[in-house]
């Protein structure tokens, strides 16, 4: 246990603890080509949990709610997610992932569908339901499963691939969604990402290996994790940063609008940007990784921090805005492996069970952070909601310094 003592403070030989494939079998094409397939899953579900975000105005204006209520486009995923990502590892037994990760593939094509034809705001939020229903179960098995695509030196980077997934559909998936609408309707935009479901299904059957399971995740599990104070902590963390992210850029778009006067082309071109520098830092930031962790976590979380506040102040000057947008874009282009490895390290001897709370609990924070947003947004306007999800990241900030845990098992941090 003591040369784990700093394993997040200095990274050294930590990411060597991540679950991966036992033995000496080699890492083949083959095998980075199933992560692939698992990557471009993370692209098509991204993709659809995100695209009303730069949607927002349009949606709400042909369905006839406010832009506070149409957000619960994004609490409602995130809040079935949550229930969905522990509940489905518990209900899933001992079956083979690879046919798990099928069906839900299936069930996001059928979601995407829902959504492009849904005649009121109902039967929107129908559609939405059923992205959550499979979103959580999703994440937890594909992070799950990076590790045991490959062999265990290669785990952090399978996972650093699936996770450009993530990336891609900020720099494509959601701008591209964006443009469709601005030549047709929004509409066109979920039948596009219901195309990109599908291909994602047939990459996945084409390319998944079997991935039996070895031993089912039992709710004991989680109590037992939950039971650790490194496991429970990091939990805290994970909250705050991606409920300070979430609160603020489920309204993105209102703000580019109203506040800010952008075109719908300068939104699309924005989150293009937004995107592109996420896809850069995502790789950039994997290199510092395996020397600090929880300084380029912290480093990331105070880059958040400052441009959410700088928002609102910059709005009468585009390039102001802009380049806060793109701040935060780097940003969170890093922080979700940053969160990932850092819940990875601590519980190793449980990767399932880890990934499931970590999964819940982001959809938790997307859930209550867009909520909390509209009502702030409904209430006292965007810019306001921007400052407190500037407050969200502060509270992470400090939860990440005062973070010091020893003499415990598997990862401690000091």
């Amino acid at each position: 246990m003591e040369e784990n003592q700093a394993a997040i403070n200095s990274g050294s030989g930590s990411l060597s603890g991540l679950p991966g494939q036992a033995g000496d079998t080699p890492t083949t094409w083959r095998s980075w080509m199933s992560v692939v397939s698992v990557a471009i899953g993370a692209f098509a579900f991204v993709t659809t949990e995100f695209l009303p975000v730069g949607l927002l105005p349009q949606i709400a204006r042909d369905l006839g709610v406010s832009p506070g209520t149409a957000g619960l486009m994004v609490t409602i995923p995130g809040v079935i997610a949550a229930i969905s990502a522990p509940g489905m590892m518990v209900g899933a037994g001992r079956i083979d992932r690879r046919i798990i990760l099928l069906a839900l593939s299936v069930m996001l094509l059928a979601s995407d569908l829902i959504s492009a034809f849904a005649p009121n705001f109902a039967v929107m939020l129908l559609g939405r339901a059923m992205l959550g229903a499979c979103l959580g179960g999703f994440w937890t098995l594909a992070l799950a499963a990076s590790g045991r695509l490959v062999r265990q030196q290669h785990a952090a980077k399978a996972t650093a691939m699936i996770l450009t997934g993530v990336t891609f559909a900020t720099v494509i998936g959601v701008p591209l969604g964006t443009f469709i609408s601005g030549l047709s309707s929004w509409r066109v935009s979920f039948m596009a990402t219901g195309g990109l479901a599908a291909f994602a299904l047939i990459a996945q059957a084409l390319l998944l290996p079997s991935l039996p399971s070895d031993a089912a995740v039992r709710f004991s599990d989680l109590r037992a994790l939950l039971g650790r104070a490194h496991p429970r902590k990091s939990l805290l963390i994970v909250a705050l940063v991606f409920g300070a992210h979430f609160s603020s850029y489920t309204y993105i778009a209102p703000f580019l609008v109203q506040n800010a006067n952008f075109s719908l082309s300068a939104i699309t071109s924005l989150l293009l940007g937004f995107g592109f520098v996420g896809f850069i830092s995502n790789f950039a930031i994997s290199a510092t990784l395996t020397r600090n962790l929880k300084a380029s976590l912290l480093a990331m979380v105070t880059v958040l921090m400052i441009a959410l506040f700088a928002l609102p102040l910059s709005h009468g000057s585009g390039a102001g805005v802009s380049a806060a947008v793109l701040a935060w874009g780097v940003a969170f282009g890093a922080i979700p492996l940053c969160l990932s490895i850092w819940m990875q390290l601590s519980a190793p001897d449980m990767p399932e069970a880890v990934t499931a709370l970590f999964i819940s609990i982001i959809q938790v924070a997307i859930a209550l952070g867009s909520l909390a947003g509209g009502a702030v947004v409904d209430n006292v306007g965007v810019p306001v909601d921007f400052w407190f999800g500037s407050v969200l990241a502060l509270a992470g900030l400090g939860a990440i310094v005062r973070f010091r845990i020893k003499n415990e098992s598997p990862v401690s941090c000091t």
